[in-house]
């Protein structure tokens, strides 16, 4: 998997190794937790970032994974591949608002939380 990543995986990849505003996290590709294999992983963050296709919509073995996975203390973001290749900037600010959330409200003023990019996938499916 690692030696062939799908087109999103690739393009999230190098995003993620040039993208220094993210908290300092350092994001792993292909890493375990556990016994699976996720897409990508902040160990720092405690985040992982998993990427699906079509074949992954409602897909009950992707909840119990996701479910086991979050029992390890890890948040998973799940994003749809056409995101990924059509609006990275937004997935971006996505994992950047998990990363860095505010607080509400914010010491220095303004209380904005950040706001979730519009038609990209929820973070979290249940």
């Amino acid at each position: 998997m690692r030696a062939q990543p799908t087109d999103a995986e690739r393009v999230l990849w190098q995003r993620l190794r040039q993208h220094v505003s993210l908290d300092g996290s350092h994001f792993r590709r292909q890493a375990m937790i556990g016994p699976f294999i996720v897409d990508f992983a902040s160990r720092r963050a405690k985040l992982v970032i998993e990427l699906d296709g079509g074949q992954h919509a409602e897909n009950p073995r992707d909840i119990a994974r996701t479910q086991q996975i979050e029992k390890r203390g890890y948040r998973v973001l799940r994003f749809w591949n056409h995101d990924v290749l059509s609006n990275i900037d937004g997935v971006l600010h996505e994992i950047q608002c998990v990363l860095t959330p505010t607080p509400d409200p914010s010491p220095q003023g303004g209380g904005e939380r950040c706001q979730k990019t519009p038609g990209l996938l929820p973070p979290e499916r249940d």
